[in-house]
């Protein structure tokens, strides 16, 4: 089988991290070779820009710092694991890539979708996701499950204003993506969604297959 490229989309707290270790675990028991990753983050490089990014203390960092600084991350993601396990055969899913970009940057801090797409493109040479799977849940949710405990990251702690433009953003670029985006309804039980969530790969595959 070709290398497979799986993303995990959608707000903070919508249940991504949760799932994407039981659709690891899944695919690896029928002997499919999985690699399991993040962003921001995935290499060495990658998580360094991660803690500058959600530290709670970098309060001042301006917008088009945070759009540059993920997209280094990415870059260096995309370069340094991504590409090679895809090319090797392996299946890689992934917790967010530029869908993410987009919807917090481009639209969540104003910076526009397209000008976030450009600086995106330059970083990932042409890698796009075969299969994205989007949890759609409201973000007054969502915050909720985040910060109740913690208190949340830099970004987690924007408020409820932010995060539902972000929620918007998200919707109004996948209303008009091409990309294959199957959305996954995440205010159902953590059984249903990781129940729909497989399914929604296994489909894939069987496509691909055919």
């Amino acid at each position: 089988m070709k290398g497979i490229f799986i993303v995990l989309e959608g707000p903070d707290g919508s249940g991504k991290s949760t799932v994407i270790k039981h659709i690891r675990k899944y695919l690896e028991d029928r002997g499919i070779d999985v690699v399991e990753t993040r962003e921001p983050g995935g290499t060495a490089i990658g998580e360094s820009i991660r803690r500058i990014l959600l530290d709670n203390r970098n309060k001042t960092m301006l917008p088009e710092t945070e759009a540059l600084l993920l997209a280094a991350a990415r870059g260096q993601h995309v370069k340094e694991k991504i590409l090679p396990a895809i090319e090797s055969g392996k299946v890689v899913l992934c917790d967010r890539f530029v869908l993410s970009s987009l919807a917090y940057q481009g639209v969540g801090r104003d910076l526009g979708i397209e000008e976030v797409r450009i600086i995106n493109d330059f970083a990932i040479k042409g890698i796009r996701p075969d299969l994205t799977l989007f949890f759609d849940v409201e973000p007054e949710t969502t915050l909720h499950r985040k910060t109740q405990d913690k208190g949340g990251d830099r970004l987690e702690t924007e408020g409820i204003e932010f995060h539902r433009k972000v929620y918007d953003g998200y919707l109004k670029i996948i209303r008009d993506c091409t990309e294959r985006i199957v959305v996954i309804d995440a205010t159902r039980t953590k059984k249903e969604v990781i129940s729909q969530s497989i399914e929604s790969i296994e489909n894939f595959i069987k496509g691909r297959l055919l």
